[in-house]
C-alpha cells in the first residue's frame, strides 16, 4: 500500500523535539479527566421538610411510617435521619420527611404527614432544608453534598485517581507524551504546508503503537478534512473501507500490517463493533491523541468509529469534548467514550495560538 512505507519512514526518524532546545525537557503536563455534565457540575439542591425528633424512642417507627408514605425514589442517596446538636451542644435527630415541590411554605404535620397513615408523636414542627437533587458523582461532589444533608456516596475509584493525577504510571504518560509528540510534528508539518496546525495520531493501546497519523487538510474543495477525519479514514483504508484521496498530504500515513483482525478485551462490545467480515469496526479499542480539542464534526465522527480513549492538548472555543460540549458523554448515544485534556497543552497552545 502507498502509506506504509512513509509511516515507516517517520518511525525510523523519531519524533522532533516540541519545546525549543532538543536538550530541554517539556513543561510538565497533566492529563485532566474531561467528565460529564453530570459529574463535573456542581451539586444541585431542592428544598425539603424535615422535623426535629423530639423523642428518640419514637425513630424508628416514625422512619418507617413516613418512608411509606414519603418514599423519595428519586432521592434514594438521601439518608432520612441525620444528628445535629441543638442551641446547647446536645445532639438532635432530625427526620427527612417529604421534597417541598414547585411552591415550599410554612407547613403544619398534619399537611404533611396524614393521618391515620402517621402518627406524628415524637416530632417537632417542620422545617425547610435544602438537600442534594441528585447522588455524588466524584468525591468533591460528595464533600459538598454531605454539607447540606448526609447522603450515601458509591465512589468511582477510577474517576478519583483520575482526578488526583494518580490514574497512569510513570512509563504510561511517557508513551502519552511521546504519541502526542507525534501529533505535534503533524501539526508542525501541516503548518509548513500552509494548512492549519492542527496534528492527531491513532494508537493501538495494547501494541502501544502508533497506526496513523494525519493533519488538517481542510481545503475549499474539501472542507471536511479535519485531523480527526483524516485519521479515522486513513484507519479505515487500512481494513480496505477509506473514503478519501490522501495522496496529495504524504505525510499522512497508515501502517495497515500493524493493525490485528482481533483486539479482544480492549472495550466492551456493541453490536456494531464487528463487521460482517469479522473486522473490527474503525477505531474500536483504539486511542486518539490530537493537538487541539476535536469539533462536533470530529466528535461525533469517533463516536460512530469506537474510539476508546480521546487525549487533546489544547482546548477550543468551539471545542465538543469539555469546552463547548460533552459529546463524548451523552447518554442518549450509542457510544461513549473517555476523554483526557493537557498533554504538553503548552505546545499545542503555541502550534494554534486561535485555540
Amino acid at each position: 500500500m502507498r502509506m506504509e512505507p512513509t509511516l515507516g519512514l517517520l518511525e525510523q526518524q523519531g519524533p522532533e523535539k516540541v519545546a525549543g532546545n532538543a536538550e530541554q525537557e517539556p513543561a510538565p503536563w497533566q492529563a485532566v479527566p474531561v467528565l460529564s455534565e453530570q459529574q463535573s457540575g456542581d451539586v444541585e439542591l431542592v428544598l425539603a421538610y424535615a422535623a426535629p425528633v423530639l423523642d428518640k424512642r419514637q425513630t424508628s417507627r416514625l422512619l418507617r411510617e413516613v418512608a411509606a408514605v414519603h418514599p423519595l425514589p428519586a432521592q434514594s442517596h438521601l439518608k432520612r435521619v441525620r444528628p445535629r446538636p441543638d442551641a446547647c451542644g446536645a445532639p438532635v435527630l432530625e427526620l427527612l420527611l417529604c421534597l417541598a415541590g414547585p411552591a415550599p411554605g410554612p407547613r403544619s404535620l398534619a399537611e404533611l404527614l396524614p393521618e391515620p397513615s402517621v402518627d406524628p408523636h415524637g416530632l417537632g414542627p417542620p422545617f425547610l432544608v435544602p438537600v442534594p437533587a441528585r447522588p455524588p458523582l466524584t468525591r468533591d461532589q460528595f464533600e459538598e453534598a454531605r454539607i447540606h444533608w448526609p447522603t450515601s456516596f458509591h465512589e468511582d475509584k477510577q474517576v478519583t485517581s483520575a482526578l488526583a493525577g494518580q490514574l497512569f504510571s510513570v512509563e504510561e504518560r511517557a508513551s502519552m507524551q511521546s504519541h502526542m509528540e507525534w501529533a505535534v510534528r503533524m501539526a508542525q508539518r501541516a503548518a509548513a504546508q500552509g494548512l492549519r496546525a492542527v496534528g492527531a495520531v491513532v494508537v493501538d493501546p495494547t501494541l502501544d503503537r502508533v497506526l496513523a497519523m494525519g493533519h488538517d487538510c481542510c481545503s475549499a474543495t474539501s472542507p471536511l478534512l479535519h485531523a480527526v477525519m483524516v485519521c479515522i479514514d486513513l484507519v479505515a483504508q487500512g481494513q480496505g473501507r477509506g473514503a478519501h484521496d490522501l495522496r496529495a498530504h504524504p505525510t499522512c500515513a497508515f501502517s495497515p500490517a500493524a493493525i490485528p483482525q482481533a483486539r479482544a478485551g480492549t472495550v466492551r462490545k456493541l453490536e456494531e463493533d464487528e463487521d460482517e467480515d469479522g473486522q473490527p469496526y474503525v477505531c474500536t479499542g483504539y486511542d486518539l491523541y490530537i493537538t487541539r480539542e476535536p469539533c462536533a464534526m470530529c466528535a461525533m465522527a469517533l463516536v460512530h468509529s469506537r474510539i476508546r480513549r480521546v487525549f487533546y492538548g489544547a482546548t477550543s472555543p468551539d471545542g465538543a469534548l469539555g469546552t463547548r460540549f460533552r459529546i463524548h458523554a451523552r447518554p442518549d448515544l450509542n457510544h461513549r467514550f473517555q476523554v483526557f485534556r493537557g498533554i504538553l497543552e503548552n505546545q499545542c497552545y503555541l502550534l494554534d495560538p486561535d485555540a
